[in-house]
């Protein structure tokens, strides 16, 4: 297991799988990252046959649509390295730099949007 995947665990413990979610379909997947973000696949959904909803708290919440279950998939893992980015990007309040950092974390939150649409 590499540290990126070390960040994201299940989240609830998995007592969140076959749950309705926020799309109204059946969670399969559900993953929360250690520094403060969640992503979640559902299934049978209101608007799609798939959705991808995922966040990072106190900042963004995103979600995506797909007619597979394959290509849904495949995106929910290409989602998550790029949200780590993200996280990773945060300033804490003390850094002396804070607010050019804060600058470039919300660009690269449009960017993560504008990439995966």
């Amino acid at each position: 297991m590499n540290q990126e995947t070390a960040m994201w665990l299940s989240f609830d413990r998995g007592r969140t799988i076959g749950k309705s979610g926020s799309e109204t379909g059946a969670i399969l997947l559900d993953e929360e990252h250690a520094n403060g973000a969640r992503i979640t696949l559902e299934g049978g959904g209101r608007v799609a046959s798939f959705a991808i909803t995922c966040g990072i708290y106190g900042w963004m919440v995103h979600t995506r649509f797909f007619a597979s279950e394959k290509e849904a998939r495949r995106a929910y893992e290409d989602m998550k390295p790029a949200l780590d980015e993200i996280i990773r990007s945060i300033p804490l309040e003390s850094d002396p730099d804070h607010d050019k950092k804060i600058k470039a974390t919300t660009q690269r939150i449009d960017e993560f949007v504008q990439r995966y649409p």
